[in-house]
């Protein structure tokens, strides 16, 4: 993919994080790039690790972006105000945290990170 660098957002499908999270991963981590798989409260999903169905489609767009984008970080990405997730941020944070895991097994070889964007869609890494 000549010299362009991307990124792989396992992020929700509320059109208000999509912005933030592609900036702060620009600035973060000098990608060109980001491949955006979007579901309503994804860290929820991935997290209870239990909709093969979903989980399955995440996994096969994420295997995309990284074997064929040569995708070098995963972030997983919580908000404030999640439709999907109507969770408060402490609750987030752990799905997030369980999120990774559930990514980790699937045995991709690449950074994953998570990401909390808050109430005035500022980003933050979750460790």
């Amino acid at each position: 993919m000549n010299n362009m660098k991307f990124a792989t957002a396992i992020n929700c499908m509320d059109g208000r994080v999509q912005i933030p999270v592609i900036e702060w991963l620009k600035k973060e981590y000098g990608v060109n790039y980001i491949d955006m798989v979007t579901e309503p409260g994804p860290n929820k999903i991935l997290a209870e690790n239990k909709d093969i169905h979903v989980l399955e489609s995440i996994k096969r767009r994420v295997e995309i972006s990284v074997h064929k984008h040569d995708s070098m970080i995963i972030a997983v990405v919580g908000h404030h105000d999640c439709a999907g997730n109507p969770v408060n941020k402490e609750s987030q944070i752990v799905q997030i945290l369980t999120a990774i895991k559930t990514i980790i097994s699937w045995g991709i070889n690449v950074k994953i990170i998570g990401l909390w964007v808050d109430k005035n869609w500022n980003v933050h890494e979750v460790k």
